[in-house]
């Protein structure tokens, strides 16, 4: 897909720092960016020369001179910290190393100038406390991915999905959406899929667009990524911590973008999404990363997006049954609920070791068990 025009800064920032990862070729970058090998080679080579300047990015208060005085670096800190308000002092601390800054004092002393300056708020203080974190070993191992609470509008709502990779923490997608509905987020993944690959899971809470209900946990949604050869993973009933990143993830974009902003449309959502989204992945310091940036420990999927779906084969043709209007399958006499997401779908029975019981196994992946000892089935 093309370069949007919002933020093609942004795009020419993250498609430079990817391509450092050289885990595709960059021909295969370009393709999924849309653009041409020679505006994708002729981005590389300007940054190589001049860096950021380069790309022709906005000019910034250069970082390059060493700290003189207090009354200097008391202004530098309270300039990041004024750039963005949401940041302690531990997160400006690992900024300003890395534009160039040495010699910088102890978090303690920079949370003292920040507090002496009337920047901390005591009351909300209490609020930033530590995790227990938990991660995949690499990149698109698993991504998370929830709606965030509805944005009023000037007129209507906006309902932001965020995708993140479980690994480095990359925002793959912060999307300003008119619904909640499947098609909407069927579309978002896939102009998302289509730049980064395919991940191996995505994990996903148990509520609409997701699951139906916990005893009927696949939608068309889920089905459609599992032909695309994508785990589902379905986070525990009433324990929102299982999505816990996704989650602090949300609670970022709320302190460091929603607070402080009036949206008026879906394209100005989008649009400071977007500006906001190069920051975090490019820019800002993660704590649980040791303080590098996301992009910094992300790298594309080497599972390219199929434009057309993979066809459904299966090694036994007398072992397959197609999904009937009201979500089952027949097979030894006896009908099995399989769910309403596979209608008209063929998926095949396979014997498990246990004598009766059968996996019911759509494309690659176990969807359920059934009993054929059991007279009543559906």
């Amino acid at each position: 897909m093309p370069w949007k025009k919002v933020s093609i800064m942004a795009m020419r920032k993250e498609f430079i720092s990817l391509a450092k990862t050289r885990q595709i070729s960059i021909r295969q970058m370009c393709h999924r960016y849309g653009i041409s090998p020679t505006t994708g080679y002729k981005w590389i080579r300007r940054f190589d020369e001049k860096g950021n300047d380069g790309l022709k990015d906005l000019s910034r208060r250069p970082f390059h001179s060493p700290i003189k005085t207090s009354t200097e670096l008391e202004s530098r800190v309270l300039w990041v910290r004024d750039m963005s308000p949401a940041w302690g002092a531990r997160k400006i601390k690992a900024w300003l190393i890395n534009h160039g800054e040495d010699g910088l004092p102890s978090a303690s002393t920079i949370h003292a100038i920040l507090e002496r300056n009337g920047r901390i708020d005591p009351s909300k203080a209490h609020k930033h406390r530590a995790y227990k974190r938990f991660e995949k070993q690499q990149p698109n191992e698993l991504w998370q991915m929830d709606f965030k609470a509805r944005l009023a509008m000037n007129s209507g709502y906006c309902y932001p999905l965020t995708v993140l990779d479980d690994h480095s923490r990359f925002a793959l997608g912060v999307e300003a959406c008119a619904n909640q509905r499947e098609v909407t987020v069927k579309d978002k993944l896939t102009n998302i899929f289509r730049i980064y690959g395919m991940p191996l899971g995505l994990l996903m809470d148990n509520g609409s667009p997701w699951g139906y209900r916990l005893e009927q946990p696949y939608t068309t949604l889920g089905v459609w990524l599992m032909r695309l050869g994508v785990g589902i993973h379905h986070g525990r009933p009433y324990h929102p911590q299982t999505q816990g990143k996704d989650e602090r993830f949300h609670r970022t974009v709320d302190e460091e973008l929603l607070c402080r902003r009036n949206f008026r449309s879906l394209e100005d959502c989008q649009y400071a999404f977007d500006e906001w989204r190069d920051i975090y992945n490019l820019q800002r310091p993660h704590q649980a990363l040791n303080y590098a940036t996301p992009a910094s420990r992300y790298h594309m999927s080497l599972r390219p997006f199929p434009e057309v779906l993979p066809l459904l084969e299966y090694d036994d043709p007398r072992l397959v049954r197609r999904v009937d209007d009201n979500g089952r399958v027949s097979f030894k006499g006896h009908l099995f609920k399989v769910g309403k997401g596979f209608i008209g779908m063929p998926v095949a029975l396979r014997p498990t070791t246990t004598d009766g019981v059968w996996d019911v196994v759509f494309s690659s992946y176990t969807i359920k068990q059934v009993d054929i000892r059991c007279s009543h089935q559906a």
